[in-house]
């Protein structure tokens, strides 16, 4: 794919549940953190890629709140990986400006994990180039629930009158509050599902879907899923004719 091709095309959001970590490793007869290993350098290369190519949001769907019930090992194995993942990238993230935010249940995470994700957010926080969201310890249905339930105590308070209350005001109440939906939604290892991740947001997304596992999932890969995005029309409701004029009013 040739980047500059479609400078107006690019998704600026896109969202990937990064599938395929440990069946990898069990086809090649590893145990299953070997291919969480190998995720992480396709984790960097996602990243890096985005950044080249001029994507400013890009959210990982990392750790999810059903990951907990995984063996003890796996989790722990995971966490390591994560806090050595974050104090190896920071320096490269504060000189490529890249914002790291996590959206999740950042209390259920190891407090030595804990500790390294704030430092890093706190230290990128003037970074713009790209933000990068890690959703760790993530669910969507509970995502919801909290924002549902920070809507009520403040109708309750008087704070909010529930007659204001819009699709605007429940999106602020959400993890990804002031930033865009995703426009792109990418799933590796041939699953062709949501599992719990970003319900609300993904409403109007473009899903991709490959077999590709994600530890093979690389930049080239991630280019052909930009290429397919590419070459959509998205017409949210619209007929094609009239989603076709607004892209050259536009």
């Amino acid at each position: 794919m040739d980047e500059t091709r479609y400078p107006d095309s690019l998704p600026q959001h896109v969202a990937i549940i990064m599938d395929g970590n440990g069946r990898w490793a069990q086809q090649r007869h590893r145990p299953r953190l070997f291919g969480h290993k190998a995720g992480a350098d396709s984790v960097r290369e996602a990243v890096e890629t985005a950044r080249e190519v001029g994507i400013r949001h890009l959210t990982l769907y990392a750790f999810s709140t059903e990951n907990w019930q995984r063996p003890g090992l796996e989790v722990k194995g995971l966490m390591g990986l994560l806090k050595n993942y974050l104090q190896s990238e920071l320096d490269n993230m504060k000189n490529n400006g890249i914002r790291l935010a996590c959206f999740g249940q950042k209390d259920r995470l190891p407090d030595e994990v804990r500790g390294m994700l704030d430092q890093v957010i706190a230290e990128t926080k003037l970074c713009s180039k790209l933000r990068l969201n890690l959703c760790l310890s993530y669910g969507s249905r509970a995502e919801m629930i909290g924002a549902m339930q920070e809507i009520s105590r403040k109708c309750v308070s008087g704070e909010l009158n529930p007659e204001e209350i819009d699709d605007q005001l429940f999106s602020d109440h959400l993890y990804s509050t002031g930033q865009p939906d995703p426009d792109l939604l990418i799933r590796t290892s041939g699953e062709q599902r949501l599992s719990n991740f970003l319900l609300w947001q993904l409403s109007y997304a473009e899903l991709y879907f490959t077999d590709v596992p994600w530890p093979d999932f690389r930049r080239d890969q991630f280019l052909a899923a930009l290429e397919e995005y590419a070459g959509r029309q998205r017409r949210f409701g619209k007929t094609g004719a009239q989603a076709e004029a607004a892209c050259v009013s536009s």
